[in-house]
């Protein structure tokens, strides 16, 4: 959804406005019995309606009457177009009480004021998590998960859980082809859970990293693919430096030890690799990222972790 979608009038119309060189006084007596949708700043324009600046509520209030607009204008920031997305509309207003919105002649055409912004925040949030619980990504399908009937509801969430029960049949084919490592060491067996569950974690971590990174974020993907990878990499070996005692001094198993310890560094850069990629990929296809916090990420995530560990495990043990 872009701005121009949104239901709030203040969106649009509604917005006091000035010349750069009207009298203080003048914009002041201009305000009082004005209904306006939105007063905490009065915007500057040109005679051709272009955006030059804006003067806040507070600094016109105690301004000289004797000044014009031009001498306690401020530059704006941030300031965005009529087809952007109000997800990142609502990121750039982090440190702003409303954001001017203006055409591609910098036209002023209205501002999204804060209670718009708050409602595209909660609405936002709530899809989010809709889309976390693997159902649809349409708002009026996310809505009727909640309100809608026990069969619409069940419809509206199989279509992931499917999916979900394939990448099911998947990781049985792995354990399958790794039977006779299983069977010779049950030992091997104990482990699956911790691994699954690690890998998936870590995961969960990084998707939840990645869409906030393709709302707000300038940082380039080679970069945050980098950063990542190295946060993966720490957090597997961490997690390995306390696996590995553990092991060797229950089982006395210093080679299971080592196989489980390297196998959730692998988990862990595979999960980080997955939990970042596939958020950027939905998002380059034209596709909501949130939809990669789900059942999707955590299907593959299992899947790879658990090729991973007996990879491992039957390089070292067999």
């Amino acid at each position: 959804m872009t701005v121009t979608d949104l239901e709030d009038p203040g969106s649009g119309h509604g917005i006091p406005t000035a010349r750069p060189g009207e009298p203080i006084g003048s914009v002041l007596s201009g305000l009082a019995g004005g209904d306006y949708e939105s007063v905490g700043a009065v915007y500057v324009v040109d005679d051709n309606g272009c955006l030059q600046g804006l003067v806040r509520l507070p600094r016109l209030l105690s301004a000289g009457m004797q000044h014009s607009v031009s001498d306690v204008m401020e530059e704006v920031a941030p300031v965005v177009a009529a087809d952007e997305d109000q997800e990142r509309v609502v990121a750039m207003a982090v440190r702003v009480a409303e954001v001017p919105v203006v055409d591609e002649n910098w036209r002023l055409l209205g501002a999204v004021p804060s209670p718009a912004l708050m409602r595209i925040q909660h609405r936002e949030h709530l899809e989010d998590f809709d889309r976390l619980a693997g159902i649809l990504h349409d708002q009026e399908v996310a809505r009727a998960a909640i309100e809608g009937r026990v069969l619409s509801r069940a419809l509206n969430r199989l279509p992931w859980l499917l999916l979900g029960l394939v990448g099911g049949a998947g990781a049985t084919w792995v354990m399958a082809v790794f039977e006779e490592a299983m069977a010779t060491r049950i030992a091997v067996v104990f482990f699956i859970p911790a691994i699954v569950y690690l890998a998936g974690a870590i995961g969960t971590q990084t998707v939840a990293i990645a869409v906030r990174w393709l709302s707000m974020s300038q940082l380039s993907i080679r970069r945050l693919m980098v950063g990542e990878l190295y946060t993966g990499a720490v957090i597997g070996l961490v997690l390995a430096a306390v696996t590995f005692p553990m092991i060797y001094l229950i089982l006395g198993d210093p080679r299971l030890a080592l196989a489980v310890s390297l196998s959730l560094v692998m988990a862990g850069a595979v999960s980080t690799t997955i939990g970042l990629l596939l958020p950027w990929f939905l998002w380059k296809i034209g596709r909501d990222p949130a939809l990669g916090s789900g059942p999707v990420a955590t299907i593959l995530q299992d899947v790879f972790s658990l090729v991973a560990y007996f990879v491992v495990v039957s390089a070292i043990l067999f």
